[in-house]
């Protein structure tokens, strides 16, 4: 049976979205400006004592930090995605929608932005004392040290995942600037238009791609573990694929989504339920 509730990456943005509404009667700079104050200092947190506060510490903790607790004699709430860091990102985002909206977009813009972001995330990485909860080590070789460097925590994100991921992010909005391709842009808008629906329907074709893998290294049904979260990965028997196979069924499972994705946003532009509008 089910055991565990996971409040997950979908949970998280709907509470930011319901976070958001609260302070919706602020302007979008003064809510870009909380959400990058959130951003910033959210890393702090582990720093307060409730150890003498269990009721404060059971409602705090998981809104900044993973944890799980029980609800019930057989189920357990598990936080993966603490909300608050996740609302940061989110209410820095509407502070900077006047980007789109008011069409002040430019190469120029997003591209000074990404190397801001990136210039700070490697000043602050360097210095190695704020930022992440996993300091960056020397290791036994420049590779692996630079793999130390960009290790960053996503679970909370950490003002360095933020930055880095955001810096990125901009980058890319340069590229779709600078590449003017309408097929491909296209392309790229028929999965967001979906985003939902890709969602779904991508776990359930990754999953069974997974059972494939497993049958074919003749591994049996009564050996697939489905009790810690590995969607049927047996711990003892040897199983899976490398990394290169890893990076090929990813691009497989992106192409074969492409179609069931424009039907169904082709679907959505027909027909007006209600429900079509959450996925």
């Amino acid at each position: 049976g089910f055991h565990s509730m996971l409040f997950q990456v979908i949970a998280t943005i709907g509470f930011g979205f319901i976070l958001l509404g609260l302070f919706l009667n602020l302007n979008p700079k003064s809510i870009g400006i909380l959400g990058a104050v959130i951003i910033l200092t959210h890393n702090l947190t582990p720093l307060i004592n409730l150890e003498n506060s269990p009721i404060l510490k059971m409602i705090f903790t998981p809104l900044f930090s993973p944890t799980a607790f029980p609800i019930s004699s057989n189920i357990v709430f598990i936080m993966g995605y603490p909300p608050i860091p996740w609302a940061g990102i989110m209410f820095l985002g509407y502070g900077f929608g006047k980007l789109f909206t008011e069409k002040l977009a430019s190469k120029t813009l997003f591209i000074k932005l990404s190397l801001g972001f990136i210039l700070s995330f490697v000043i602050i990485r360097i210095l190695n004392i704020y930022g992440d909860p996993a300091p960056w080590t020397s290791q036994k070789d420049s590779i692996f040290t630079v793999l130390s460097f960009l290790n960053v925590s996503k679970y909370p994100p950490s003002l360095l995942f933020i930055l880095v991921m955001l810096g990125l992010m901009f980058f890319i909005f340069y590229l779709s600037l600078t590449i003017k391709s309408d097929k491909l842009q296209e392309i790229i808008k028929t999965y967001g238009r979906v985003p939902l629906f890709y969602f779904i329907i991508h776990f359930y074709l990754i999953h069974l791609i997974s059972f494939i893998i497993f049958k074919v290294q003749g591994i049996p049904w009564s050996k697939m573990d489905f009790s810690a979260g590995t969607f049927g990965r047996p711990k003892e028997i040897p199983s899976g694929v490398d990394l290169v196979w890893v990076f090929a069924i990813w691009i497989a499972v992106v192409a074969i989504m492409y179609l069931p994705s424009k039907w169904f946003y082709s679907y959505k532009s027909r027909n007006r339920s209600w429900w079509l509008k959450y996925i």
